[in-house]
């Protein structure tokens, strides 16, 4: 068991900068047991902060990145067939419930609803997980937290969570940092000189204005990382930037000569 704890163990310290008061909260949030949801934006730090929490907590992280294909035993667990005949194998959250792990659903409402449905348990004075086709019933560990996030910008009437998941959670607010905030942590995570990652903030926030006028998102903090990471490594900038921030993001020409356009002006 000690072994399994340590395979999920955050290992080194990722770097996360708080902007506000939720490491706070969500310290709060752990210690009173209530589960946790994180909306913002892709890439703006959710699965990072998650990352840094279990760290500064010492818990186990148990992360699954939710899909549409995903069932309900991919979550809880199944019956396998193998040489030695059928046996049990427990699914990332039935694990997480055992060892009192942090649970962590990745963007959750790509998941089918019938599927989400079965962490209500957990979330509630209940904290236990029904094995329904095992006939067991996990007790959460005193330790065991569940967390999960999604994109506001991508909801709609398909892709929800229903009101009756929405309430068993806390929620935190996660959007891009301010500019100097945000400078500061790409200098940091790429290597970057500071006035390179303020001049890819900046060409950030041109095309975030650009969202719903012919983007559907706009340029994260991940891609600012990674396009401060190739020019570290002696990449042009406008080179580096057409390829971690322009391309990725659209394929219109027009969209795309302006987003160039843009980092021409600072670069």
């Amino acid at each position: 068991m000690n072994d399994l704890i340590e395979q999920y163990r955050v290992q080194q310290p990722p770097y996360y900068r708080h902007v506000a008061d939720e490491v706070e909260i969500f310290e709060s949030a752990y210690r009173v047991r209530m589960p946790m949801m994180l909306k913002g934006p892709t890439g703006c730090g959710k699965t990072r902060f998650v990352e840094y929490m279990a760290w500064k907590l010492g818990k186990p992280l148990i992360t699954v990145a939710c899909n549409e294909d995903m069932t309900a035993s991919d979550l809880v667990g199944r019956y396998l067939l193998d040489a030695q005949g059928t046996r049990w194998q427990d699914g990332p959250l039935a694990i997480a419930a055992r060892l009192g792990a942090i649970c962590y659903l990745d963007e959750v409402v790509e998941a089918r609803q019938d599927t989400t449905v079965v962490i209500h348990p957990l979330t509630d004075s209940r904290r236990m997980l029904p094995l329904e086709k095992k006939g067991e019933i996990i007790h959460a560990h005193p330790d065991f937290h569940l967390v999960i996030s999604y994109n506001p910008g991508y909801q709609n009437l398909m892709k929800d969570l229903k009101q009756s998941t929405k309430q068993r959670f806390g929620a935190l607010d996660f959007n891009y940092p301010d500019a100097a905030i945000e400078s500061e942590i790409i200098a940091t995570e790429s290597g970057v000189a500071p006035e390179a990652a303020a001049k890819l903030v900046s060409i950030a926030e041109r095309a975030r204005n650009l969202k719903g006028h012919g983007l559907d998102e706009g340029i994260s903090t991940r891609m600012l990382v990674h396009a401060g990471s190739m020019i570290a490594e002696g990449v042009d900038p406008v080179k580096a930037c057409r390829v971690a921030l322009v391309r990725p993001i659209t394929d219109d020409p027009d969209m795309r000569d302006a987003l160039d356009a843009a980092v021409t002006t600072f670069f």
